[in-house]
């Protein structure tokens, strides 16, 4: 049976899609886990995980997957590396700083817009994917 590019590259972005949700499921599971432990349920701590659980694995592969099927998987790994090392800092600042709960007062306001972008992101790396996969074939 012939298989389309779509349907190749598409089944990448479906295992994301998978990722996604067992991340949802992880974040709450360890959230309920921290919560019962140390007798403390914030909300807003649950909302910023879960965000984040969607947030994450959208934007990098909507930026590593279209650079694996345009330029190969060393422009992916270099870019993951270029994103990565910065973010140490930036926990770092906010462990030296003024603290996780800082982070998660600044930035609520834009989680909502984040997760859109990261959405737009993921949907529009799906199409520039299938066309470089195309390209190779």
């Amino acid at each position: 049976m012939p298989i389309s590019n779509f349907t190749v590259v598409a089944s990448k972005y479906v295992s994301v899609i998978y990722t996604v949700a067992i991340s949802i499921l992880g974040s709450i599971a360890f959230n309920s886990l921290s919560s019962i432990i140390f007798q403390n349920f914030d909300m807003l701590i649950w909302l910023f995980s879960i965000a984040a659980a969607i947030i994450i694995p959208l934007l990098w592969t909507g930026i590593c997957l279209p650079l694996t099927y345009w330029f190969g998987f060393r422009s992916a790994q270099t870019m993951g590396l270029i994103v990565v090392i910065p973010m140490f800092y930036f926990v770092k600042y906010f462990e030296d700083g003024p603290g996780m709960a800082a982070m998660v007062n600044s930035v609520h306001s834009y989680v909502l817009i984040t997760g859109i972008a990261a959405i737009l992101i993921f949907g529009i790396s799906l199409i520039i994917s299938t066309i470089g996969y195309s390209r190779k074939n």
